[in-house]
């Protein structure tokens, strides 16, 4: 008669996870050498500082307004109406449509309010300020 299965079988007493750690290394090595490849906006503005910022995320609409006052679409200059009818676009192409905002800090704030203002006209309701976050955080007032 046969034996039991029991009778053959070993006892499992650990995971081996060496091949975890294999497919783990080649992962973030991918992600090391793709990192380089990241476009980032190509006008330079000087970004406020915030101590709780958070990580700036690369959107689909990237907008900047840099400190002589011109705006910027996706690294091409444009004037405020040809802002107005380029995000309507995006905004026809894709309803979920996100946009990243950049100002220079010697920018006034009425200027930026203007601006988000024409991005929220054309109906992204979701972006973001772009920020440069501080290495240390601010002192408390007070």
């Amino acid at each position: 008669m046969a034996g039991s299965a029991q009778d053959n079988e070993e006892e499992i007493t650990g995971i081996n996870v060496t091949p975890l750690v294999d497919i783990v290394l080649v992962l973030l090595i991918i992600f090391m050498v793709t990192a380089n490849f990241i476009v980032r906006e190509t006008v330079e503005v000087d970004l406020p500082r915030a101590a709780n910022g958070g990580e700036t995320v690369q959107g689909l609409v990237n907008v900047v307004l840099d400190k002589e006052g011109k705006l910027y679409f996706d690294g091409t200059e444009v004037s405020e109406a040809d802002l107005s009818r380029k995000v309507a676009e995006a905004v026809a192409k894709d309803k979920d449509t996100r946009a990243i905002i950049s100002a220079d800090q010697s920018i006034a704030y009425g200027q930026v309010m203007r601006l988000i203002d024409t991005v929220k006209g054309q109906g992204i309701a979701k972006f973001a300020l772009n920020i440069e976050k501080d290495a240390a955080p601010a002192a408390p007032r007070g």
